[in-house]
């Protein structure tokens, strides 16, 4: 079976088909001929998700699925959230974006987060969606070359590494995404 996955981010790219059986090819935006940026007007992760996978079974007519993530801090609300990619500006640099928050957080006690990760998948013309969250705390300190994101400051409960000093094999075992994905390749299965 192929599927489109509605992102040219190659570490999520890698990081989904390393889960996902060999009997599932993904194919990228860039494999089916989509180089504008989808937009990512939704208020929730929820809402980006399905915009995404609607936009590529609307102007592309595959069957594909999409994803959105986003990091929620307990003390700031729910901060970042669906502005995770964009917290510290429209650049999207992900060094600027941890900076910004650990900044935010210097006068809190409470580091608890959660990364959050919704999946949309159209297939044969209905939509399912598939929810992923992994829950930890944010440290001070960015620890590690792995991964890409927030991965640098944050660790998962009963983990010692921060995301970013684990293999992407163990990642992907635990992470938000790899519990959505795992919830997916079921739905395929079956």
């Amino acid at each position: 079976m192929q599927l489109v996955f509605a992102s040219n981010n190659l570490n999520k790219i890698k990081e989904i088909q390393i889960l996902l059986p060999s009997t599932i090819q993904i194919l990228s935006l860039q494999d089916i001929g989509c180089f504008e940026e989808i937009p990512e007007t939704a208020d929730t992760i929820e809402g980006n998700a399905i915009l995404k996978a609607n936009y590529v079974t609307e102007k592309f007519g595959y069957n594909c699925f999409a994803d959105d993530t986003g990091l929620e801090v307990e003390a700031l609300n729910g901060e970042p959230g669906v502005y995770s990619a964009r917290y510290a500006g429209e650049q999207k640099d992900a060094n600027d974006n941890m900076d910004k928050l650990v900044l935010n957080l210097k006068d809190k006690t409470n580091r608890s987060a959660q990364f959050k990760t919704v999946i949309a998948l159209n297939l044969d013309g209905n939509q399912t969606l598939f929810t992923g969250i992994i829950k930890g705390k944010i440290i001070d300190e960015k620890m590690g070359t792995n991964g890409f994101g927030y991965d640098p400051i944050f660790i998962a409960e009963g983990y010692s590494k921060t995301f970013a000093e684990l293999t992407i094999e163990e990642k992907s075992t635990i992470s938000h995404r790899g519990l959505a994905v795992k919830q997916l390749v079921d739905f395929l299965s079956n």
